[in-house]
């Protein structure tokens, strides 16, 4: 029975997975996706589909997972360029990945970053404390901090509202391994986040200037501004040609 069961969740599993390649590659082709579409695309039915998916926003959430994961893969394997002993090398090399895979897949980009969250508050939670890119990059951050203890605000000195939400953060970070009396760090890793994703967002739908965003200033820019917080010296200018070079590399 159990050797039935294996394979009965061996085969579940090659099915999700072909969903999952059946949405991607119709995002590559600029085609909508539906739940129609990519039964189509698998030679099923829909209502056979829904035998897996049941909702277009269970699909969305699979997919947009399931690319955010495939995409972390890529940040990780730039970020491995740089010794182990150096997160914020690391960092520079993850977050300039992260820009390039998020201008060369606009699709995929939108559909992990751009698509609205279910209104259930329980569904908000299980979604977005998952996604694979911002346990990594947080974890990262982490790392600079018990390397450097640089400096982050207090509970009490920030807005209630945020200090509330910091106590029982809607975050994707590992929450077993930031120590309870220094929450304020949620505060600077979500500033953090705002600089990376809020740059290249803005590049990624072209609201600006595109010589601007074909040379990466702004993006070389703010990171290169926003680096020195997270206390790591960069008297050499290691970090800012690293940065650089990474953006050339296109």
């Amino acid at each position: 029975m159990s050797e039935t069961l294996t394979r009965r969740e061996r085969q579940r599993e090659a099915t999700f997975d072909e969903i999952v390649a059946s949405a991607r590659a119709l995002l590559r082709e600029g085609s909508e996706l539906s739940l129609r579409a990519v039964a189509a695309r698998m030679g099923m039915t829909a209502p056979a589909l829904y035998r897996y998916v049941g909702s277009y926003q269970e699909l969305v959430d699979l997919v947009a997972f399931e690319i955010d994961k495939a995409a972390t893969a890529q940040f990780r394997e730039a970020a491995s360029t740089q010794p182990e002993d150096d997160p914020m090398a690391q960092l520079v090399c993850a977050s300039v990945a992260f820009r390039r895979w998020a201008l060369g897949n606009h699709a995929e980009f939108s559909m992990v970053f751009a698509n609205p969250v279910a209104d259930s508050h329980c569904h908000r939670r299980e979604v977005i404390t998952a996604w694979t890119s911002g346990l990594y990059f947080h974890a990262l951050l982490l790392e600079l901090w018990e390397r450097n203890h640089f400096p982050h605000p207090a509970l009490e000195d920030l807005d209630p509202v945020v200090a509330e939400s910091l106590r029982d953060p809607l975050f994707p970070v590992d929450m077993s391994v930031v120590p309870q009396d220094h929450l304020g760090l949620l505060w600077t890793f979500m500033e953090a986040w705002a600089t990376l994703y809020g740059t290249v967002t803005l590049e990624v739908f072209g609201h600006m200037d595109p010589r601007v965003i074909e040379s990466g200033a702004l993006f070389a820019h703010k990171l290169g501004e926003w680096l020195p917080r997270l206390g790591e010296p960069d008297e050499d200018g290691h970090y800012r040609e690293l940065l650089r070079a990474g953006i050339a590399r296109g």
